[in-house]
């Protein structure tokens, strides 16, 4: 597999990132490219499932707050955002909650 693909790979559920993740190890030279989307695709992962627990537990609480389940489909566009930028072989950061990963995850290196 080459750069581009494990870098769209790292965004497509956790299985692909795991996939990116092994088959990462196998590039020489280590591309830096996958090495941030990694990055941001497990930082996405985390925080989706973050915000998914939270959100279920305040809406099975007070049901009145159901719209706030809306949340989750901000964190699908955020999604997008990371997978357009590994088609195009760009290092930016998702908007908004990418700009906290990229020095987290050393384990990525």
């Amino acid at each position: 597999m080459n750069r581009k693909t494990l870098s769209i790979l790292s965004y497509i559920t956790i299985i692909g990132w795991i996939v990116a993740f092994i088959k990462s190890k196998d590039l020489t030279p280590k591309s830096d490219l996958v090495t941030y989307h990694l990055k941001q695709g497990f930082g996405i992962f985390l925080v989706s499932f973050a915000v998914n627990i939270i959100l279920s537990i305040v809406v099975m609480t007070v049901t009145s707050l159901y719209f706030l389940n809306y949340i989750g489909y901000a964190i699908f566009i955020l999604w997008i955002f990371g997978i357009i930028n590994a088609v195009n072989e760009q290092k930016k950061p998702i908007p908004v909650i990418g700009k906290m990963f990229e020095d987290q995850f050393g384990f990525i290196n």
